[in-house]
This record gives structure tokens, sequence and C-alpha cells, in this order.
């Protein structure tokens, strides 16, 4: 289980790091389908999430330890870089030996490292579609990469919305394929 969700997080920050690596110039101020978000301000996301791991699960730091390290813009003048670093740096953490097994404090409470890993390499996925349909990408996601986030996600699927980070599910077409359910329940229309 540990090699395999690890390779579902490398594959993940692949994806993304791939769509990062095609955005032109003049698509960083273009909208997202996460609707208050330019492609730049998504790719700040991401790329602070992933800064995060670090000191949550190698350092055993809480999110009250890191304050607003990874507040405002965190791409600077090479966006393509920033997220390199990031990236590398989240599956590093992962990858060390106990990582997964570590109790990690987050935001809404302890969670396994295993967890965590799972949590983000699922957002990974999704914001990499976001970005897809941003910058007029492929938005075809991985099968597998598909199938491991839509476990992921749906036993809090009802708990997204609520909590303000996500749109309304959207009701699923009879005989959807995994990707369409996935961002049904996500609030976004394939």
């Amino acid at each position: 289980m540990p090699d395999t969700l690890l390779r579902q997080h490398a594959a993940a920050l692949r994806l993304f790091g791939e769509r990062v690596r095609v955005i032109a110039d003049e698509q960083w101020g273009a909208p997202t389908p996460c609707t208050e978000w330019t492609v730049r301000d998504l790719v700040n996301h991401v790329t602070g999430e992933q800064l995060w791991v670090a000191p949550l699960v190698t350092e055993g730091r809480t999110v009250e330890d890191v304050g607003d390290a990874f507040s405002g813009d965190l791409l600077g003048d090479d966006p393509v870089v920033a997220w390199d670093r990031a990236s590398v740096a989240a599956h590093s953490a992962f990858a060390a030996p106990g990582a997964l097994d570590k109790t990690v404090k987050l935001s809404y409470g302890p969670a396994r490292g295993s967890a965590y890993c799972s949590e983000l390499t699922a957002d990974c996925v999704v914001h990499a579609w976001d970005l897809s349909r941003a910058i007029g990408a492929d938005d075809r996601m991985p099968d597998g990469l598909v199938e491991f986030s839509l476990k992921e996600v749906m036993p809090y699927a009802d708990a997204l919305a609520p909590s303000g980070m996500y749109a309304e599910p959207l009701e699923v077409p009879p005989g959807a394929d995994a990707q369409t359910r996935l961002l049904a329940l996500l609030g976004r229309r394939a």
C-alpha cells in the first residue's frame, strides 16, 4: 500500500507539473473552473499545499507553528521552478521512512501521513483538471489517478460544499464515467 500511494502521489505531481510547464505567458491571468482563482492563483494554491508537507510531516510542526509562512505569492518570477521545488520537497517528505505512518497535525485535526498524502494526491488530480480546462490542455485525467481520487473523496464528499471550499455537488448523469462522477462530486461540470 505505501508504495502504491507514493506512486499515485508522484504521478499526480507529474501530471500537474506537466500542465504548469505548458502555461503560456498570456494565460497566467486566465480564469479557472475555481471561480475565484486565475491560473496563477490556482498554481500558487497547489504549490503552497506542497510546501506545507515538509514542515508538517518531516518536522512534526502544527499549522499554528507554520502560521502564514506559505501565504501570498509563492511563485515569484519563475512559477515552474517554484512548483518543481515544492513538489520534489513534498514527495521526498512523504517518501521518507515512516512518514506515512506518522500522525500529522492538520487544520481539521490529527491525521495519518498516509491520509494526508491521499488527500493531497486527489486534490492535485482535480486541480490538474482545473488547470487543463483553464489553459485549453487535454483535460482527460489518467484512469488510475481518477479512480484513486474518487475513492479518496467519496467518504467525505458531503462535507466539502459546506466547508465553503467547493461548489455544491452536481447531479451525475446515468452511466457517467469515473472522471465525470469525481468532478460532479466536487461541483465541476465535465
